[in-house]
């Protein structure tokens, strides 16, 4: 039997349930009904529940996913989706930089190894919990993290207890590296690459939806992609795509397509969030928006050469809602990392303040993570990409989303250490369009091309709507 993982009613009422709680709506009545009629809580970790519900419950699922997206916010005016509104609430906006010229091919380069380094560290303990993440690294002599993740070494007992992600292990453990291997936090960048070839930085959503259809199989999506997709092909437009029976539109999926946005606007914070906000709604609301936003924009002031992580960190934040949840987590982040000599002492704060109401791919903890590690590391790419790993939750989107930005502000290739970069091999794998076996130089230069073309800027909020 085949159970798709993402998209069975059944299983997204108790992952909307938990979301509703978490933005304000009140879902106790709608609950109880569900719990009434016997209805199961989300799978923990899993994306689908062992067994298929009768179908009587299914339509209920599909009935209470309705009710509950028309549940009022109490957060609505702090937290919009619409563009122009999220601008007005910030007092900060960024302006571009004058001048500002686009990173070289090699500080790109190290942006693109950067990212892959990250993510191919965190592949093989994605889904572990922390406790299984350090015992792990322990036993192989590698805690605090300096290296791959290895089964070498590691007692049995323990390998039973906590063992590796199933698809990742064969790849991506330290023994079995050869190239780096596909992974949607490489696949979206390389989707956004051909987005701007195909379409340049005024792209809208429609496009990215058009070329979502065209070039990325459904089955290599997860989460709030995964729903976007078949919303699509079920006829519902975006943004609307992004509400439609989607509990995951606050998860970390716009999060991970925001580099291509900041790499390609030098200088121009404003201009990078307006480009990962087109991105981003065809999935996303709110949060969700606001993390992929934060993180072009900050990736867009490195990519002006700076060496100030701290800096680049402030200018992300500049675009967030002050008083959205993000924001707010961020910030406890920042507190977090500057207080705390021990990083451990930071990632056990924000596991005991967000880990017993947030899934482990929401973007609100994983984001603060990503801060916590980039300040603690104080940028560092080995530091930096490390801390985010260890960090838990998210492992792999954390450490290519660290790595992207401190391996921007490493500057080059040589930058990054020899023993993070040679298992890689020049080489990526994916199934987007004809980048298979593509080199990191190869992509940093067909990105330094189109953050070099000569575009103009849309600057009116009502042209940037999706």
């Amino acid at each position: 039997m085949l159970r798709l993982t993402w998209v069975q009613p059944e299983d997204l009422l108790g992952h909307e349930l938990r979301q509703a709680r978490l933005d304000g709506r009140e879902p106790a009545a709608i609950a109880a009904r569900w719990r009434a009629a016997g209805g199961q809580d989300a799978p923990e970790r899993a994306g689908a529940s062992p067994h298929r519900a009768s179908r009587y419950l299914r339509l209920l699922a599909e009935d209470l996913l309705d009710e509950l997206a028309d549940l009022p916010s109490r957060f609505a005016e702090d937290e919009p989706t619409d563009l122009a509104r999220i601008r007005a609430l910030c007092p900060n906006w960024p302006t571009p930089s004058p001048h500002a010229a686009a990173p070289a091919p090699a500080a790109l380069e190290a942006a693109w190894l950067g990212r892959a380094v990250g993510c191919l560290l965190g592949k093989p303990v994605e889904k572990l919990p922390l406790d299984g993440i350090r015992a792990l690294a322990r036993a192989a002599g590698n805690w605090p993290l300096t290296t791959y993740f290895t089964a070498r070494g590691v007692p049995d007992d323990l390998l039973a207890a906590h063992p590796w992600n199933r698809r990742s292990a064969a790849t991506s453990l330290a023994e079995n590296i050869d190239g780096m291997p596909e992974d949607d936090d490489l696949d979206y960048p390389l989707l956004n690459l051909l987005l701007l070839q195909r379409h340049g930085k005024s792209f809208t959503t429609t496009d990215v939806a058009r070329l979502w259809l065209e070039e990325l199989p459904p089955g290599r999506t997860f989460t709030a992609e995964r729903i976007a997709h078949r919303n699509l092909l079920s006829g519902i437009e975006p943004p609307h795509t992004a509400r439609h029976r989607n509990p995951f539109r606050e998860w970390i999926g716009a999060l991970i397509r925001a580099d291509m946005h900041g790499w390609t606007n030098p200088g121009d914070p404003a201009a990078a969030a307006a480009q990962a906000y087109r991105d981003a709604v065809l999935t996303h609301t709110a949060n969700g928006v606001y993390a992929a936003m934060f993180a072009a924009a900050a990736i867009a002031a490195a990519a002006t050469g700076t060496h100030d992580v701290h800096a680049c960190l402030n200018t992300g934040r500049s675009v967030l809602p002050p008083r959205s949840r993000l924001a707010r987590a961020i910030d406890h982040a920042l507190r977090l990392a500057r207080r705390h000599e021990d990083f451990d002492d930071v990632v056990d704060e924000l596991h005991a303040a967000y880990s017993p109401t947030h899934h482990w791919v929401h973007a609100i903890p994983n984001t603060a993570l990503i801060v916590a590690a980039l300040t603690h590391g104080d940028g560092d790419f080995a530091g930096s990409v490390c801390r985010a790993v260890s960090g838990g939750w998210d492992t792999d989107s954390n450490g290519a989303t660290a790595g992207g930005i401190a391996g921007l502000l490493a500057g080059s290739p040589a930058a990054l250490p020899e023993h993070w970069r040679a298992p890689l091999k020049n080489r990526l794998a994916t199934t987007v369009a004809d980048f298979d076996g593509t080199g990191f130089d190869t992509l940093a230069h067909l990105t330094h091309r189109e953050a070099t073309r000569t575009t103009t800027h849309v600057t009116d909020p009502e042209a940037i709507r999706p």
